[in-house]
């Protein structure tokens, strides 16, 4: 018996896993996730906020992401002054904490938005090889991700959106054969 079931494509499913680590985000500006996957198998997650120990961004925790709030700083500037970890910075240094390491060659780092620069090269330097995101990021530098052969994939955020809604409001359908 050969049937066809409507699941996610494993972009689609690595995503979703994304936007679940966003809402872990202490972040008042910008909830992002990311998560880092070798062989269809995720081996770091990571969501922008505060760092450890540090009072939470949504607690006041940095002040320039009240400045932005009350319109003071406009997105993209003052990222020097910011206290909050990116969320793949975050998905990197859990690699670095659990010893991955080496693990990351050839992995694909799935975020909510494409990297920043910073976020770029910490990608490049782990030995990420794909990138796929949902949304674009002022400090892009797409040149750099070409030149150090990454591929970007930009997914369609109507299909993550089609399996939030299957999650939430129709259970069976995503057991139903085509």
């Amino acid at each position: 018996m050969n049937k066809s079931f409507d699941r996610p494509t494993w972009d689609e499913y690595f995503m979703l896993q994304a936007e679940l680590a966003k809402l872990r985000s202490n972040c008042i500006t910008r909830q992002v996730g990311a998560v880092i996957v070798r062989e269809n198998r995720q081996i770091a997650t990571g969501y922008n906020g505060t760092p450890p120990g540090v009072k939470n961004c949504f607690e006041g925790g940095c002040k320039r992401c009240q400045l932005r709030m009350e319109g003071k700083v406009a997105s993209g500037e003052g990222l020097d002054r910011c206290l909050c970890n990116h969320a793949e910075a975050n998905a990197i240094m859990h690699c670095a904490i659990l010893g991955v390491g080496s693990g990351t060659k050839n992995s694909t780092l799935y975020t909510t938005f494409i990297t920043c620069l910073e976020c770029s090269k910490m990608a490049i330097t782990i030995g990420i090889k794909k990138i796929v995101c949902l949304g674009n990021y002022p400090e892009t530098d797409y040149e750099l991700l070409h030149e150090a052969g990454l591929e970007v994939v930009i997914l369609d955020k109507s299909r993550i959106n089609h399996w939030i809604k299957v999650l939430l409001e129709e259970p069976d359908a995503n057991l139903t054969p085509k």
